[in-house]
């Protein structure tokens, strides 16, 4: 389940604060980017966003005409970015009713689709499959699932790009301070849990980390 931009509310002393679309808007990325940024060459928050956004579409090595789907794809940044710089068509499916919102009136003209609706229900076939901060979120009971969604829908030549944050441990909760105040039942994937989840459906043709970049 990807609850990272659910709308919540919480209670400071005397004041309360709705955690809506203008609180990420305050925070944020100008695209409203809600995964770790690349800071390699980039200067400020912006630059490491737009510098995230196009590793991904290199990695994927994507083409004009292309038809993209991003699983989990908060206000649509990244289709987006992607349909923009390099003239994919894309889907976006998020499960927040105020990010589907947003992501609509920020891609119309553009060729992208950003649909109310669940991975699991997802039944297409699609040049590449990019996850971007969701599967944090998805849980470990459901991570073989999610590996056969995505193979289910990529094409047989299709490239698969998952970007999430890691955990050292195989574990089945998350941190207590981060489930109470940042993201409400996450759980951080580990390397055997990913691995394991993927068998005999995908071959890992690249692992980068830059988890030093998040902080």
């Amino acid at each position: 389940m990807n609850l990272q931009s659910k709308a919540r509310a919480y209670q400071v002393g005397e004041k309360h604060y709705d955690t809506g679309n203008q609180f990420f808007e305050n925070m944020l990325d100008k695209r409203m980017v809600y995964t770790c940024g690349y800071w390699k060459e980039a200067q400020n928050l912006d630059e490491a966003q737009e510098a995230k956004l196009d590793l991904v579409c290199r990695k994927l090595n994507l083409q004009p005409g292309q038809r993209i789907l991003d699983i989990g794809c908060g206000w649509g940044s990244f289709v987006k970015f992607a349909a923009e710089k390099y003239g994919v068509e894309a889907v976006g499916i998020t499960i927040s009713k105020e990010q589907a919102a947003y992501g609509k009136k920020n891609t119309d003209g553009l060729p992208v689709e950003i649909r109310l609706q669940d991975y699991r229900s997802v039944n297409e076939t699609f040049d590449h499959v990019i996850s971007l901060g969701m599967m944090e979120h998805v849980g470990y009971k459901n991570y073989r699932i999610y590996m056969e969604v995505v193979d289910r829908c990529l094409k047989d030549d299709g490239l698969f790009l998952l970007h999430t944050i890691g955990n050292l441990l195989s574990a089945k909760s998350g941190d207590l301070f981060a489930d109470k105040y940042i993201f409400p039942n996450a759980v951080a994937p580990s390397p055997r849990q990913l691995t394991a989840a993927m068998e005999n459906l995908f071959v890992i043709e690249d692992w980068r980390v830059f988890g030093h970049d998040y902080y």
